[in-house]
């Protein structure tokens, strides 16, 4: 199929911008927003389409083109060179148009309307729920209802189904869905949702996408997203899902999974947070046992017994997790309540400085983890997600893989028994192909060693 130029106008959003905002998002420069603008749009265009990183995809189209025109009714935006499954006889598909503007929108916001430097504590707090706020995702007038779904973008069939299935149960109870907006086990949920939601003539279901520039263009968002957000970060990703999500429900992943597992983990073994009701379930088919076996084993041993009062694991029963979904929902709205606290943002949880801070994975960051067990399990839980991480970056970010193209692969190294038990994880991800390894070396991005 050839690549398509077209000339697109908005639907009601968005019909106006200023001079100096369009000068902003077009300045290709080293400082300028074009670049960021170009491949977030890309990666949009290329909803449902198979990628595996950012890299390959920037490949595939390097003459994508996109413009944005003045004229006396508001603007429209020129594509050229734009993948043609995005299109259906001439026409972009009506979702795909509205995530392109979603994400002009997000850019825009973020580089024209928030502070220069970028905040931590309160501050960012703040800034996530303005980013929030401006994509109009914060419903004051809806009850909790919002389960955050995470797991990986490449699962085998077996486990793809089971998301749905999960999804169908909890649609049929009247949930919505928030993912990192990918395939896999991002797209299954929703998929399963809209269903249970048609069956109970819901026709409001919401579906929402949580993404970020860095990852987008591996896991471009996928058609059920009705809702797309782009957060500058994967800190302030990770971030809105704690704040958004009214449960938790964790399928099998790669290093992407077992980074946000950390991240929740260590925030609810923080004293702070310790009687908050967040409801955490983690579940998948018979065939999955082993991996959430695998993470248990390698939660328990670096932090301890405690830590399976966290969670739940629920194997090969959909509707089991669904309950225990919704009864944890029931909770968090009998505490929010009493406390007067809003619905739409969870402003009682404290997350940290050490989890807002801004990682960049390079050679020296990844080389400096503080990976020993002479340290509390809240600040061992924060390095384990740095770790992730990094191999996150490594394995399908553009600025990692140059990295790692570079100077080889990251060196992580740590305590025995904690690189141990990494690397045993690790090992198991590839072995079940839950973690790309470069073709042309057939090594990963990442070395562990004590």
């Amino acid at each position: 199929m050839e690549k398509v130029n077209v000339k697109i106008s908005p639907k009601g959003q968005l019909e106006v911008l200023s001079q100096r905002e369009v000068s902003s998002l077009l300045d290709s420069s080293q400082s300028g927003l074009y670049s960021l603008y170009r491949n977030c749009s890309l990666a949009v265009l290329n909803s449902g389409a198979d990628v595996d990183d950012t890299r390959s995809l920037q490949s595939a189209y390097a003459d994508f083109e996109i413009k944005l025109l003045q004229e006396d009714r508001g603007i429209r935006l020129e594509l050229k060179q734009a993948p043609p499954t995005a299109f259906v006889n001439g026409m972009i598909l009506a979702g795909i148009r509205e995530h392109l503007f979603s994400v002009l929108r997000d850019i825009l916001y973020v580089n024209t309307h928030m502070q220069t430097e970028r905040p931590t504590g309160d501050g960012l707090t703040h800034g996530v729920f303005n980013i929030l706020r401006n994509a109009g995702v914060l419903k004051s007038d809806v009850p909790p209802k919002m389960v955050v779904c995470w797991g990986g973008h490449t699962i085998s069939r077996p486990e793809y189904q089971y998301t749905k299935d999960v999804g169908y149960q909890l649609g049929l109870r009247g949930l919505d869905i928030c993912t990192g907006c990918g395939d896999g086990a991002m797209k299954g949920p929703m998929k399963g949702a809209a269903i249970g939601h048609a069956k109970q003539r819901i026709k409001t279901g919401r579906y929402l996408g949580i993404s970020e520039p860095g990852i987008i263009g591996a896991e471009p968002p996928n058609p059920i997203v009705n809702e797309l957000v782009i957060m500058p970060d994967i800190e302030m990703r990770l971030e809105a899902f704690v704040r958004l999500g009214h449960a938790f429900v964790v399928f099998p992943g790669g290093a992407g999974t077992a980074e946000e597992i950390f991240y929740l983990v260590g925030l609810l073994l923080s004293d702070d947070n310790r009687n908050i009701p967040f409801p955490l379930i983690f579940t998948g088919p018979e065939s999955a046992r082993s991996y959430f076996d695998e993470i248990d084993r390698l939660l328990v041993s670096l932090l301890g017994e405690s830590v399976r009062e966290l969670y739940t694991i629920i194997i090969d029963d959909p509707e089991a997790a669904a309950d225990a979904v919704f009864s944890g929902i029931r909770t968090v709205r009998k505490f929010r309540k009493a406390r007067s606290d809003a619905y739409y943002f969870n402003w009682s949880i404290q997350v940290p400085p050490a989890l807002q801070s801004q990682f960049t994975p390079t050679h020296e960051s990844m080389g400096a983890l503080n990976l020993h067990l002479d340290q509390s399990a809240v600040s061992l839980c924060y390095e384990i997600r740095r770790a992730f991480s990094g191999i996150v970056a490594g394995t399908i970010k553009e600025q990692g893989q140059r990295e790692v193209a570079r100077l080889g692969p990251f060196q992580i190294s740590g305590d025995q028994l904690v690189v141990d038990q990494l690397g045993n994880l690790l090992d198991q991800f590839v072995r079940q192909k839950r973690l790309k390894v470069a073709a042309q070396n057939h090594r990963p991005c990442y070395e562990v060693k004590a």
